[in-house]
């Protein structure tokens, strides 16, 4: 299952991918990212770095392992997202130049769960629909991120 999400912004691509790129505001984006901390001596994006990823969704939490696997600086940024050893999910954002001089944010994931990650990912998510529920906080997601490049910020 792959979900995407896009949408215009009103600012230069170059902001746009410095916002999506510093992955330790992904709490201010994401309304169940809760906190990105960089692992093994990491202090950003490059392939291969790795960063803990804390979720929370109404009263459940967790936490998740990533990895950077593509970084194209002002185009792309893509990380995979593990659990217990085992595969979750590809995400990645795209900016693009848009005709109008602003940008187009791109917002993907690909679910690489096994069938037994997806039988016990609602217990530990109260995620059931897990496609329509990234595709609502997806949108959500790049709102915030809309207004913060708008802003300026």
């Amino acid at each position: 299952m792959t979900v995407e999400v896009s949408v215009r912004i009103a600012a230069p691509p170059g902001l746009v991918y410095s916002l999506v790129a510093d992955l330790s505001r992904m709490h201010e984006w994401s309304p169940e990212t809760t906190e990105v901390r960089w692992l093994d001596g990491a202090t950003g994006p490059v392939v291969g770095a790795r960063f803990r990823g804390s979720n929370r969704n109404g009263r459940r939490a967790w936490s998740t392992t990533c990895t950077i696997l593509a970084l194209d600086p002002p185009r792309e940024i893509a990380w995979r997202v593990s659990a217990y050893g085992l595969r979750v999910s590809r995400w990645s954002y795209r900016v693009e130049p848009g005709d109008d001089g602003g940008t187009v944010l791109t917002e993907s994931t690909d679910d690489e769960r096994t069938s037994l990650l997806r039988l016990a990912a609602p217990a530990a998510t109260g995620v059931s629909d897990r496609g329509e529920h990234n595709r609502r906080t997806m949108t959500e997601t790049l709102e915030r991120i809309r207004a913060a490049a708008e802003a300026g910020r």
